[in-house]
């Protein structure tokens, strides 16, 4: 960062800026660790001959088994994407309404979790849905590893319910995708021709006062040959909307692409492959009991209530430890 006309390519020293920002915070997180660690054997000595230290000998060691946890997570983000932001679609499956919202629960469960764990949320675009919920949204979640972290969430998540929409109050079985892709800013890798888009502009739904009503300012852009559908309609201008848009598409292409490569290297070892992209990989029971239970890991919780409230940790820790293992 130091050589002669590093900053003349502003996004290349933006990226170099963001990693060493990101490794510097990791080192200092180890440096701090590990004169924690050397400190706990003198507090231990000293709580041996003094008992009213005990408790907090006690806090000492739960901080630091909690950071050592974190540190080990952060050896799970391996891909070359998995440390930057990631780009959330949430769509509501077959079931009318109840699936409608079903996905907007999902939704919030996942803008919650981005909260909970410090991730900057931008919410892009949204279609309500008819009565209730939302026929889609995508959203951004900036922070470190939050594509590595996301991409836990891919695929299909089931809801069972009694449906507060059926007059006879029935059970209801309804489905949610969850679509992830990486953000990477400025994508060499991804090459998009202007022939293979079709544009389209709208009048932008929800909040934004008069100017959603009169102007046609959120764009939609369809991918041709890959039928890849994205929107935006979060700011005002359509020329503001339309390059957020472009960074989704590239996103989603470069999303893509990779799904391939892991395809590609499946194959070869000869693994067993998901017959589509949204399988189902969890499902939420709410009647005629409560449990939350992952189909990759087998991991369950038995209140779904803390779960659809954002805190999906467990599961994320749960899948990224696996996904490793079979990596190796």
């Amino acid at each position: 960062m130091s050589l002669p006309g590093f900053w003349d390519d502003q996004g290349t020293a933006a990226r170099v800026g963001s990693e060493h920002r990101r490794m510097s915070k990791r080192l200092e997180d180890l440096n701090r660790l590990t004169s924690d660690v050397d400190d706990l054997e003198g507090l231990g000595e000293l709580a041996e001959e003094d008992p009213e230290l005990a408790d907090e000998l006690e806090e000492a060691f739960a901080s630091v088994e909690a950071r050592l946890a974190e540190l080990e997570e952060e050896r799970l983000f391996s891909g070359p994407y998995d440390s930057g932001d990631a780009l959330v679609t949430v769509n509501a499956g077959a079931g009318g309404t109840d699936a409608q919202d079903w996905a907007d629960m999902v939704l919030r469960m996942m803008m919650r979790w981005a909260e909970r764990r410090g991730f900057a949320v931008d919410l892009l675009e949204v279609s309500p849905g008819e009565e209730a919920g939302i026929k889609s949204a995508t959203f951004r979640a900036a922070g470190d590893n939050a594509y590595g972290r996301y991409s836990a969430e891919k695929g299909v998540h089931r809801l069972v319910r009694l449906s507060p929409f059926d007059s006879a109050n029935r059970r209801q079985t309804s489905f949610a995708g969850v679509e992830v892709s990486p953000v990477v800013e400025g994508a060499a890798e991804v090459q998009i021709d202007d022939d293979d888009l079709q544009i389209d502009t709208y009048r932008a739904s929800g909040a934004g006062g008069q100017h959603v009503n009169k102007t046609d300012s959120a764009v939609r852009i369809t991918h041709k040959p890959t039928g890849i559908v994205v929107q935006c309609q979060n700011e005002r201008s359509q020329t503001s909307n339309k390059a957020t848009a472009m960074k989704m598409l590239e996103s989603k292409l470069l999303e893509l692409e990779e799904r391939k490569r892991r395809d590609e290297i499946a194959a070869e070892r000869g693994e067993a492959q998901d017959v589509n992209f949204g399988s189902q990989i969890r499902s939420y029971v709410l009647h005629p009991y409560s449990m939350v239970k992952d189909h990759r890991t087998n991991h369950e919780v038995g209140d779904p209530t803390r779960v659809l409230d954002g805190d999906l940790d467990g599961f994320v820790r749960e899948w990224l430890n696996q996904n490793v293992a079979s990596t190796a």
